[in-house]
């Protein structure tokens, strides 16, 4: 059985309408702070903050790599706190960059589109864009703001994107935990599952519903609470299941698919869409597929591999792709401990032919 350490999320998650007005109150017991962002999501940042902010700013890459998070700890030189402000990926490398300071780290996502604001978990990339490995921070973040207000500001695919990625917290559990021992179905493991099955509901109950208020720049209730969801509560299904709730299928495939160039351009959550539908296959669940069909078609969501922008089927081009899936550290082995790539392969190409 694995172990059960418990890394549920930050410190502190603060989220609600214009939270960022405070945020002074929690910059003020730091003497050094730090600003690691992008460009859009700063300006963004800019145009909403309604206090002066003179910090020095930083720029990352774009790769979430450890190269550009040790650079960017070189050009700080000294900090107690950073501060991200951005999506996923700036998130991330502030993780690699505040640890490598010995700083707190400050989250506060433009975007509603994953849980790398609220987790441990680091996704690391080669300066290339293709996927390195999965890491962890050794500390959580010290603060996650999440302002409602702002968030809807949120670009409307990315917003879609966010709910697939979110939605995989379910169906990769359940593939997991369908094959669990009751001995290893522990209180804690239980209630990972728990929270992944409350998503599912979340998501089809409200998302459709999210997206047209998040169009119509609306802050109801749907938007916060599918904020809440792909933001918080998805990162409480690993945080509390450990491995048995992280990823699975979906997410290993997603990651061997970054060896296709063409998918570069289609965002994470999209992508891992897709590759839902392929580990549905995989398992032989295609009547679930079809259960979730008019929600993929309602958010247009991607079903088949021209949908990512690929154009082969034959296994040669899919080798490498493939070949890192199976991975033994990688997390569809969790599934079906006997995979392989001819597996894997049939999959996609059962997903093409429905």
């Amino acid at each position: 059985m694995l172990a059960n350490e418990v890394r549920p999320g930050p410190n502190r998650y603060v989220t609600g309408e214009e939270a960022l007005k405070n945020l002074p109150d929690y910059l003020a017991d730091f003497q050094q702070v730090a600003v690691i962002t992008g460009t859009q999501s700063f300006a963004a940042f800019e145009a909403y903050y309604p206090h002066p902010f003179d910090y020095p700013v930083y720029r990352y890459d774009g790769s979430s790599s450890y190269e550009n998070g040790q650079y960017l700890a070189d050009q700080i030189g000294s900090a107690d706190a950073v501060i991200a402000i951005g999506g996923g990926r700036v998130a991330d490398t502030a993780k690699i960059t505040s640890e490598r300071l010995g700083a707190a780290l400050i989250v506060i996502p433009t975007l509603v589109s994953n849980c790398a604001p609220f987790t441990p978990v680091v996704v690391v990339y080669h300066p290339d864009h293709t996927i390195n490995k999965i890491d962890y921070a050794k500390q959580g973040a010290y603060l996650t703001l999440v302002d409602t207000t702002f968030l809807l500001a949120t670009p409307v695919d990315y917003f879609i994107a966010g709910i697939a990625d979110t939605l995989a917290k379910y169906y990769e559990m359940e593939a997991i935990y369908r094959q669990l021992q009751d001995d290893q179905k522990t209180a804690l493991v239980r209630l990972g599952f728990q929270s992944a099955s409350l998503i599912k509901d979340l998501l089809i109950n409200d998302a459709i519903q999210a997206v047209a208020d998040l169009q119509a720049q609306k802050l109801t209730p749907a938007f916060a609470r599918i904020t809440d969801a792909v933001i918080a509560l998805a990162g409480e299904v690993g945080g509390f299941a450990v491995d048995f709730g992280r990823t699975s299928g979906a997410h290993a495939l997603h990651d061997g698919l970054s060896y296709l160039e063409e998918t570069h351009p289609v965002l994470h959550g999209n992508k891992v869409a897709y590759c839902i539908w392929v580990q549905l296959a995989y398992t032989n669940d295609l009547a679930v597929i079809e259960e979730l069909r008019p929600f993929y078609q309602a958010l247009h969501l991607p079903m088949k591999l021209k949908d990512i922008h690929v154009t082969r089927t034959d296994q040669a081009y899919f080798e490498d792709v493939l070949r890192y899936a199976i991975k033994p550290e990688e997390t569809f082995v969790l599934i079906d401990p006997a995979i392989t790539t001819e597996k894997v392969y049939q999959a996609i190409l059962a997903v093409e032919a429905l």
